[in-house]
């Protein structure tokens, strides 16, 4: 197999411009990706081209070949990168026995429904760090998978970078245990010849943890997690996780796993016009505990302010026997409230979210790495159309009252919106891995689409000769806010405090 050379990748860079950085998926996109590839092959029509994927490219042309452009070489890992760590399963997590969290390829053992909170089929008691599972086994399904690598509009590289990092989190493991699975990893993968096609550009995997487990700064070992995102071999893989860094290029965030996995389009429909009926007695919820030990959480504000509320339900998460432990629980919480208030957790995300999201409850976010920086790929880019806004600053200060903010939108407003986030549910739910959802996208589908999309494009800049300046990698997170079509250059923005506080801090 050809391999480019470093004259040629040098005109890729991690990045490259805030378009490639942040693809917007969108169908006007896709046919605009489509109609520039084929202007290309159609100028590289010689077999003996010196660019080794325009094979793939050209793929795009075959109409008649439902997986044109779509092919995905799956790595074949030795198993001790992914199937030989389940066999420790107990020993996964400190507190909880991840083995039955593991059962149904990740989805976890099916949820009893005995207070009709559910629906019938399709729900699971999912871990929220599953995604490693989840979406390994839908990728071994995937129907467009291919063993020629020329052929390959991406490479899928199956490692459980989540479950390995998760083991060696809490506990006596040194920096040598914890990095151990991610050096050999790269080792590995730089000598394989598919690696060398790009140097790693157009590879992917799933982490189904934050990016901070994976991004440790320093070599102490009191410091947190492992430095696989931090590795320079892997600085051009594009790594998916659970939320992203807002100051770096080589991770990108995508939603984490609720308890619904639908087998069938049906029962995604069916959910839907459910969640559109639901009696919502509750104009605003909190799912959660406080954050004393951490100085700016706003989370002891907002649980006092739902407190003295008529119109808040409060379910507050602590230790001893948890109630916040019950999908049932949650969700009829959820099931049941206008608005769900999703303040900061340990870090920008939270998995309640899209948990409160699946039961039609529109979001209220306070910071806007929670959502709006974060899921580019499956959220809308206008936020106002399925959130509402409330900057954590005048909580923290005391100059907005959730209750009153809430109370001045209209019906129709609040109509519109959970609407919004009906329409929502398909796009951040995961398919059973057993099955293929014929018409709808789901979470996998639009991350998978849009990650080839990004591959597309990168090999579109080295076949033209095009060469892009790195974009500062300190402003990734406004480069989503951008226009589409706007220049590169980032000015000042009114969410500059969030992230200057957030990364000196």
């Amino acid at each position: 197999m050809e391999i480019l050379t470093d004259e040629n990748i040098k005109l890729i860079s991690v990045a490259d411009t805030a378009e490639y950085r942040y693809p917007n998926v969108t169908e006007n996109t896709e046919t605009n990706v489509t109609d520039h590839i084929d202007q290309i092959v159609a100028e590289h029509s010689d077999p003996t081209d010196k660019f080794p994927f325009m094979k793939a490219l050209r793929s795009r042309e075959n109409h008649s070949d439902p997986c044109g452009g779509k092919y995905i070489f799956l790595h074949t890992l030795p198993r001790r990168f992914n199937a030989d760590m389940l066999k420790d399963c107990k020993n996964l997590n400190q507190w909880v026995d991840m083995c039955k969290f593991s059962l149904n390829y990740g989805l976890g053992l099916p949820l009893k429904n005995k207070e009709n909170v559910f629906t019938k089929k399709g729900w699971f008691a999912t871990d929220q760090f599953a995604l490693d599972l989840i979406f390994n086994n839908r990728m071994r399904h995937y129907e467009c998978l291919t063993s020629d690598p020329a052929m390959a509009a991406a490479f899928f590289v199956p490692f459980y970078a989540g479950i390995d990092v998760g083991r060696y989190l809490w506990g006596p493991y040194n920096i040598s245990v914890r990095d151990a699975a991610s050096l050999e990893l790269v080792t590995w993968l730089v000598r394989r010849p598919e690696w060398k096609i790009m140097r790693g550009k157009d590879h992917f995997l799933v982490g189904g943890r934050i990016t901070w487990d994976f991004r440790r700064r320093t070599d102490s070992e009191s410091d947190w997690g492992n430095k696989l995102l931090v590795l320079p071999e892997l600085k051009n893989i594009s790594m998916l996780v659970i939320e992203s860094s807002p100051w770096h290029a080589n991770d990108f965030a995508v939603p984490y796993p609720t308890y619904f996995h639908p087998a069938k389009d049906k029962e995604v429909i069916d959910w839907q016009k459910r969640v559109r009926r639901f009696n919502r007695p509750w104009l605003f919820s909190f799912v959660g505990a406080p954050r004393p030990q951490q100085v700016d959480s706003i989370r002891g504000q907002i649980i006092d302010q739902c407190r003295r509320s008529s119109r808040c339900r409060l379910l507050e998460c602590g230790t001893g026997k948890n109630s916040c432990y019950s999908p049932s629980n949650v969700m009829r919480v959820f099931q049941g409230s206008v608005f769900c208030l999703q303040p900061q957790g340990d870090s920008f995300t939270r998995r309640s979210a899209f948990d409160s999201i699946l039961a039609g409850c529109v979001p209220v976010f306070f910071h806007p790495a929670s959502a709006y920086t974060q899921y580019i790929w499956h959220l809308p880019r206008n936020y106002s159309k399925y959130s509402v806004f409330i900057s954590e600053d005048d909580i923290r200060e005391g100059n907005t009252l959730i209750e009153q903010r809430l109370l001045k939108l209209s019906q129709d407003q609040i109509s519109k919106m959970r609407e919004e986030v009906i329409k929502l549910i398909p796009k951040l739910v995961y398919a059973d891995p057993r099955s293929k959802l014929t018409k709808i996208r789901d979470a996998f589908d639009i991350s998978v689409e849009a990650v080839i999309d990004r591959v597309a494009k990168l090999r579109m800049n080295i076949v033209n000769g095009v060469h892009e300046n790195e974009p500062d990698e300190s402003y990734s997170w406004k480069y989503p806010l951008l226009e589409p079509g706007a220049d590169t250059v980032v000015g000042e923005y009114e969410w500059d405090h969030f992230f200057y506080k957030q990364k000196e801090g």
